[in-house]
């Protein structure tokens, strides 16, 4: 049937996929033991208990005694196996009836019982593997196959012919405990790796949820999230997708609204501007004139906060170490104490622009409140570290973290040229973050500011 596939014989549903990766490692486990058994299952394991044996045995030398010599052979011949084997011969055989121990000489003793009468003579020999019997003495125990490697017995018939028995049997020695131990091994290991492969696959979706996922809350602008994978992986994909496009939804209707009211602020900000220029008194003008040149800064560095330019700018591989050098050299060309220590190059994936402004304004920040600025950058675990220093007085502990908020100021005279609008480090951790980054600000032990970005590279 055209567009059937084997996928939908897999259960859409988490639980349910466990559940089969569970029952098909134990179904496996079970064909791998009946192959053990089946291909274990042969002359080299012991077939018979001492009773068995010996009903065979006494069964074929009744049958063999009460056919004619000259249909024993074929007789023989059809009652041979590889489980007990049987043969039929006109002379002595060559056998060494000593050290059988005690527990198949009884087994002897007991067969010339029951043959009574049939048989003439009764001889049992042992043959031991060193290898598997480290005890080479007289065997023990009432079962003559319990420990026995190869067991012959050769039973004369009243006419001067023998019967002669050949029984194997593997004693549960070394060799045996090593085998059962490989096939143990080898089963655990192709059941792992089954089991490996199965839940692998089984949380594979759930990896690359989590990739994408990560990706979203670094770049909002990035592609939905593929929506595969088991049912509940769908739906969980689904409501994210929804929520990304609902908040970029909200973002682009706060954009548009702060630039509505900046635009609109500009208009009476001119206006006042020309009446302004009408007073004369000259002082007042002076207040007038720097009140609105603030309050358009502030309107500006509004915009530019509201606005999120670094989520619309493209991420591309930048030299961050070219880049901190280049702001480093523009501030020493103006005559400011600014110094650069770091490698001559280092390659991240960033927005260059929006990387930038942060980083232009972290340093001007250092140089406003220092004499100088000192910018320093390394490579730590995956991650560009940049360090930024000042002489300057540093920010009491309790307000570390407020500072980032927008348009809180430490200095509380709103004067441009000793404050700015409150908007630098706002902007600056929100271009960082937007990275998959952040920046932290700790005190100095002999005085001034440290500024910590990170990045990943």
């Amino acid at each position: 049937m055209a567009g059937w596939s084997w996928q939908r014989l897999v259960p859409d549903g988490i639980a349910a996929r466990m559940v089969l990766t569970v029952v098909l490692a134990l179904l496996l486990t079970q064909v791998i033991s009946a192959l053990v058994y089946l291909t274990d299952h042969g002359p080299g394991r012991p077939m018979h208990s001492r009773v068995e044996l010996e009903d065979r045995v006494v069964a074929v030398v009744q049958l063999v005694a009460a056919t004619l010599p000259a249909d024993r052979p074929r007789v023989v011949h059809a009652l041979d196996d590889p489980l007990l084997g049987v043969e039929w011969l006109q002379k002595h055989p060559l056998l060494e009836p000593h050290h059988i121990g005690p527990g198949l000489e009884q087994f002897r003793h007991h067969l010339e019982d029951r043959l009574e009468g049939t048989a003439r003579e009764i001889l049992a020999e042992v043959r031991n593997d060193p290898l598997l019997e480290p005890s080479a003495g007289p065997l023990a125990g009432n079962d003559p196959m319990h420990r026995v490697r190869t067991l012959r017995l050769a039973v004369g018939l009243g006419d001067g012919s023998w019967l002669v028995f050949s029984a194997t049997n593997a004693p549960d020695g070394t060799f045996q405990l090593v085998r059962f131990a490989l096939w143990m091994v080898l089963i655990a290991g192709v059941v792992t790796l089954v089991s490996l492969l199965a839940a692998r696959r089984l949380t594979a979706p759930l990896a690359a949820f989590a990739v994408a996922a990560e990706r979203l809350g670094v770049d909002g602008a990035a592609a939905p999230l593929p929506e595969t994978g088991p049912r509940e992986l769908r739906a969980a994909t689904h409501a994210v997708n929804r929520m990304q496009e609902r908040l970029t939804r909200f973002v682009e209707d706060r954009t548009r609204m702060v630039a509505a009211m900046g635009h609109d602020l500009r208009t009476p900000l001119t206006r006042l501007r020309l009446r302004a220029e009408f007073i004369d008194d000259l002082e007042l003008q002076r207040k007038m004139l720097a009140d609105l040149d603030e309050m358009e800064a502030m309107i500006n560095d509004t915009l530019l906060f509201a606005r999120d330019d670094a989520q619309r700018e493209a991420r591309v591989p930048a030299d961050l170490a070219e880049l901190l050098q280049s702001l480093c050299d523009d501030r020493v060309d103006a005559g400011e104490a600014t110094a650069y220590v770091g490698p001559a190059h280092l390659t991240v994936a960033c927005r260059p622009v929006a990387m930038r402004r942060a980083l232009a304004n972290l340093i001007d920040n250092a140089l406003n409140y220092g004499d100088s600025a000192e910018v320093a950058l390394t490579q730590v675990a995956g991650q560009a570290v940049v360090t930024i220093e000042d002489s300057g007085p540093g920010i009491p502990v309790p307000l570390l973290e407020t500072v980032f908020q927008p348009f809180f100021r430490l200095e509380s005279s709103r004067s441009r040229d000793t404050g700015g609008t409150g908007l630098g480090l706002a902007v600056a951790r929100t271009i960082i973050r937007g990275h998959g980054g952040d920046i932290t600000l700790t005190n100095r032990p002999e005085g001034g500011l440290r500024v910590t970005v990170t990045v990943p590279v």
